[in-house]
């Protein structure tokens, strides 16, 4: 068997990215880069998400959307990874089918639910493309974010608004 098709084998097809976070020292400084590199569209530009304390360039890359992010505070979270570890991938979000399930087995190997930072609230609660929930442990040194995204009768229901 191929390594590609073994590493295939039994997939976890519950769980996809749902995006990747890049901290950043200047979105527009990233923004550049990236479309210069790697063809992004000029017309992104970017924007504040206020609750978060923020700016973010958000962009999609082979269905993948990515987000680069800069802190709009000293202390704030992404300006705190870039001083620990430099620009680069600060989280992986996966978009799962059951948030609460895949809780309960990331808890019941050993991780810990950790606090998200924008909301000021512990483990899976409402956020405005659906239930989010941050576990402390990281993996390879990338945080892990979970998302349940919102069926279309629960953005009805929560219509939460700003990041």
């Amino acid at each position: 068997m191929d390594y590609r098709e073994f590493a295939k084998y039994k997939e976890d097809k519950s769980m996809t990215i749902k995006h990747m976070a890049f901290a950043v020292k200047s979105v527009s400084n990233g923004l550049k880069e990236y479309q210069g590199l790697l063809n992004v569209s000029k017309e992104i530009q970017p924007v504040i998400w206020e609750k978060a304390k923020t700016k973010v360039g958000v962009f999609f890359i082979g269905g993948v959307e990515f987000q680069l992010c800069e802190s709009l505070e000293p202390d704030g979270k992404f300006n705190k990874w870039v001083d620990q570890y430099g620009e680069g991938l600060q989280h992986i979000c996966f978009e799962v089918e059951n948030i609460k399930k895949t809780l309960n087995h990331s808890e019941k190997n050993g991780a810990e639910i950790s606090i998200c930072q924008a909301c000021n609230v512990f483990g899976s609660h409402p956020h405005p493309e659906g239930f989010v929930a941050f576990i402390a442990d990281e993996a390879s040194g990338i945080e892990i974010e979970f998302m349940q995204v919102y069926t279309s009768e629960e953005l009805k229901k929560y219509n939460i608004k700003g990041v």
